[in-house]
């Protein structure tokens, strides 16, 4: 199982490759008050003095420091590889294959590296800098140094650096693989420790968490950190241990940290010389690589998981990528022809990606037609805009300067003509409304159904341009057939329309049981054939069928004396005046005669059946006609329209640029697959060798 920990610094190797930290690998987060003596715990763990020293906050950025222990026979070996002279080394991620034999220059790059992304400020940052530590004196750990917790900013330190180190912390320690290493004085009370603290609010049940308590030597006279070392004051379930620091003089005196480590243990033998097996840096580095070990045992099953499972979701992001354009000439026409078949396919219905959210398509066509352009025509009222006195106008301006007998046909056809125009601009709305939808269409497709062309901009743009440019084309023939389809009724007034002459006939019925139900109603003193005046001609045309025999002479009529007919009467002559017969305005009102109020009530009847055989015709034709000129000739021609405009030589070159960061994109996710199957095959071979 000792072999779990460098297979961990192996998977940390195979992420640093790729920079990425979306695995969270078992670690040891240091998390401490400032000079509380994180550093010199550390440095007492590696043996040797390695990380930058100072006042205020001098770590500002997370130091993930591996330490490998490295036997004899492997030194020489690695040795004489890389040519290194000593038995101790050290190597950044940042400065990729440079070993580093002087501890002091390795220091100075930490600060350095610091200082270049934190800046001279004393600001932090959460980029951290990755250090491995060879030695034949270090046991295998991966511990992370956060920067010390502190409450008050000083110097030129920002506002709000309280609040940025905690954050810093929480993001690391919130890590459920990290095991938590709370680093707390002894000169100081337990009970207000801000590292347990902290530590605490991510895990309260204490599970993973491990108090250090440093400086046991510097406690005031008299007392003693006995109780505190016994789990009496503050308990934390996977231990607390206590150990001896350099002092400031020590360091500056270079005191070795072999020495220091001696000198820490004779005085626990004779301060707590109970105690003292269970303590000092010696144990505290044994028990850190006991407990990361099982941590890391109880962490694999689920880390395998996570790796495949981010492993699948890349390679389908790859995938979505493409590979890199190889035949120029294939890939245009591959494209090409799959974009002109979803477009297609979206019209149909058949199209794999299908929206959910709205219609869209040919569904969208299908709404178009049957409910926003029929609810249309059936709002449009047959006599909407007709008064009574535009039919008696009309009837009055075709009989010319003699009175008519019959009601003239030309009002008739003048005044159905009028109220059939009317349906000419909801049909125009109705090809707009199929246009748009077939340019949606477009945008659908690029969104959903060929990712491909995400990758080429240039090859979009075009394919876009080409099919609105398509469209655009077929918009005025469409517009054209659709306008000839009302000049077509409006050419020809076909009264004898199957369903137009029975409707007449209905209404020759009706208007007849009308005369003979008033002629009931009369006084015996009155004769009855001077009820009407059309005497017997008049029944002979209600006989013949025609729509004529509706138009019944009379003196009398239904609701004749109740309807009147309103007009303008913008002055009358004064008594006095010579009145010019010109001038000389219609009354205000007067009551229809019978026989007018007949007639208006007929061609008012004829207009409205007639409007209703045409705008069922309308209703019906339109559709046919946008389908068959708009979007089946677009269907039809545009795979051909594309190839014939793309698909030439001299623009293959131009239309195949890929998008500036989609190479990158696909180089990243790559290395990122790449990275997850060397981790998977790493935990693989963990399983074969039976470590967990």
């Amino acid at each position: 199982m000792e072999a779990l920990i460098p297979v961990i610094n192996k998977l940390q190797d195979v992420f640093n490759t790729v920079g990425a930290d979306i695995i969270q690998l078992p670690q040891i987060a240091v998390v401490g008050t400032q000079s509380s003596g994180k550093s010199s715990v550390l440095e007492a763990l590696v043996g040797r003095d390695l990380l930058p020293r100072g006042t205020g906050v001098v770590t500002r950025r997370p130091l993930i420091l591996q330490l490998v222990h490295v036997d004899p026979e492997d030194r020489r070996k690695t040795s004489e590889e890389n040519g290194v002279d000593g038995e101790e080394w050290g190597k950044f991620l940042h400065t990729k294959n440079k070993i580093y034999t002087d501890f002091d220059e390795i220091r100075l790059e930490i600060e350095a590296e610091t200082e270049r992304v934190s800046g001279n400020n004393k600001g932090i940052t959460d980029e951290p800098i990755h250090l491995k530590i060879f030695s034949p004196h270090v046991v295998n750990l991966t511990l992370v140094d956060l920067p010390g917790i502190t409450k008050v900013p000083v110097g030129d330190q920002p506002k709000d650096i309280e609040v940025q180190i905690k954050d810093l912390i929480v993001k690391h320690i919130s890590n459920p693989n990290s095991i938590i290493l709370a680093v707390t004085a002894a000169n100081t009370d337990m009970a207000t420790s801000e590292a347990l603290k902290v530590a605490r609010e991510v895990d309260p049940d204490g599970r993973r968490t491990l108090a250090v308590v440093t400086k046991l030597d510097l406690m005031d006279a008299g007392t003693d950190a006995m109780d505190v070392l016994m789990g009496r004051v503050i308990p934390v379930k996977l231990g607390l241990i206590g150990v001896v620091n350099r002092s400031q003089l020590d360091i500056n005196n270079k005191k070795t940290v072999a020495n220091s480590i001696r000198d820490e243990y004779a005085f626990l033998q004779k301060k707590y010389p109970s105690l003292a097996s269970r303590n000092g840096t010696k144990y505290l580095a044994r028990t850190l690589n006991r407990l990361l070990m099982h941590h890391i045992r109880d962490c694999l099953p689920e880390l395998k998981t996570r790796i495949n499972v981010l492993a699948a979701q890349y390679q389908s992001l790859l995938s979505s990528y493409g590979e890199p354009v190889e035949d120029q000439s294939s890939t245009l026409l591959q494209l090409i022809t799959k974009f002109a078949a979803e477009y297609c396919h979206t019209i149909e219905g058949t199209a794999k990606y299908i929206e959910t959210t709205e219609l869209c398509g040919g569904a969208r066509i299908c709404y178009i037609f049957h409910e926003t352009f029929g609810r249309t025509l059936e709002s449009v009222d047959p006599l909407g805009g007709l008064t009574t006195i535009d039919v008696l106008t009309a009837i009055r301006n075709a009989t010319g300067p003699r009175p008519a007998l019959f009601v003239p046909e030309v009002s008739f056809e003048l005044l159905v003509k009028r109220q059939v125009k009317r349906l000419e601009e909801p049909s125009l709305r109705c090809v707009e409304l199929v246009h748009e939808e077939m340019q949606r269409i477009i945008q659908h497709c690029s969104n959903y159904s060929t990712q491909e062309l995400l990758r080429f901009p240039k090859l979009h743009d075009a394919i876009v341009e080409v099919v609105t440019s398509l469209l655009r084309k077929r918009l005025p023939v469409t517009n054209e057939m659709v306008h000839n389809l009302v000049a077509i009724e409006l050419a020809y007034i076909n009264t004898k329309h199957p369903d137009f002459a029975d409707a007449c006939g209905l209404m020759n019925n009706n208007i007849e049981e009308q005369r003979r139900n008033r002629m009931r109603e009369l006084p015996s003193s009155v004769p009855r054939d001077k009820t009407a005046g059309g005497g017997s001609q008049g029944d002979q045309d209600v006989g013949t069928g025609n729509w004529r025999g509706m138009l019944k002479k009379g003196e009398e009529g239904v609701g004749g004396d109740k309807s009147m007919l309103q007009t303008s009467n913008p002055g009358s002559p004064q008594r006095g005046h010579a009145v010019n017969l010109l001038d000389v305005p219609v009354p205000v009102s007067r009551k229809l005669s019978a026989r007018e109020q007949r007639d208006c009530e007929v061609i008012e009847r004829l207009i409205k059946s007639y409007f209703l055989i045409v705008r069922k015709n309308i209703q019906d034709s339109v559709p046919k006609a946008v389908m068959h000129f708009l979007v089946n000739h677009v269907k039809d021609s545009l795979q051909s329209e594309l190839v014939g405009q793309l698909y030439k030589a001299g623009l293959l070159d131009d239309l195949l640029t890929e998008s500036e960061d989609m190479a990158q994109r696909r180089n990243e996710a790559a290395d990122m697959l790449k990275a997850l199957q060397k981790a998977s095959q790493v935990i693989a071979e963990i399983r074969e060798t039976q470590m967990w």
